[in-house]
C-alpha cells in the first residue's frame, strides 16, 4: 500500500464491505465503527482512476451501545491512506443521523450499514450526508505476511 492516497474515492472492495457488513452483525445490537483505507485502484488490478477502499480498521477503544459509537481521535492511526468511515445502524435506517453528519468533517466517503446487514444494506454518503453511488468492486486481497522473510532464509542462515 501507497503512503498517500490517489484522487477520489471510485469503489470499495467487496472484501472490506463483507467484513465490515459481518462486524456490524457480531456487534448487534450496538453500533459497529471503523475507518476505511483506500489502495490506488491500479495497484490493486482494477482499470480505473482513484482511490478503491480496500480495508476496514478496527479503531481501539471504541465505545458502542445501541444508538452510538465513538472512538477518541487519538486513537486512530495517522495514516494518510485513510479515505473515509463506516458505521452500522442496528435499526437498519441507512440515512445519516445530525450526529453521523458532525462526524463527517474528515475523509470523502461514509457508509452506513443496516441490519440485517446484507449486500445490499448498505449506503455511502460524501460529507455533506447526500447518498454517493459507489461500486463494490471484487479484487483479490493482497498477500499478508508476518514476517518478510522465508524458511529457505532460516536455513540458510543456520548454514
Amino acid at each position: 500500500m501507497g503512503l498517500f492516497r490517489s484522487s477520489e474515492v471510485v469503489g470499495i472492495a467487496e472484501s472490506a464491505l463483507e467484513f465490515a457488513l459481518a462486524a456490524s452483525e457480531e456487534a448487534h445490537p450496538r453500533e459497529y465503527m471503523g475507518v476505511l483505507r483506500g489502495e490506488a485502484a491500479s495497484s490493486v488490478g482494477v482499470d480505473m482512476n482513484g482511490t478503491i477502499l480496500t480495508e476496514v480498521l478496527v479503531i481501539p477503544g471504541t465505545e458502542s451501545n445501541p444508538t452510538s459509537a465513538s472512538f477518541k481521535p487519538t486513537q486512530v492511526p495517522n495514516d494518510l491512506s485513510a479515505a473515509g468511515s463506516i458505521h452500522s445502524h442496528p435499526n437498519g435506517v441507512l440515512r445519516p443521523s445530525d450526529a453521523d453528519l458532525a462526524t463527517f468533517t474528515t475523509n470523502e466517503i461514509h457508509i452506513i450499514v443496516g441490519a440485517p446487514y446484507r449486500l445490499d444494506d448498505w449506503q455511502a454518503f460524501d460529507n455533506d450526508g447526500r447518498p454517493v453511488d459507489l461500486p463494490v468492486v471484487e479484487i483479490e486481497p493482497p498477500e499478508e505476511s508476518f514476517f518478510d522473510f522465508s524458511q529457505e532464509d532460516l536455513d540458510e542462515g543456520n548454514r
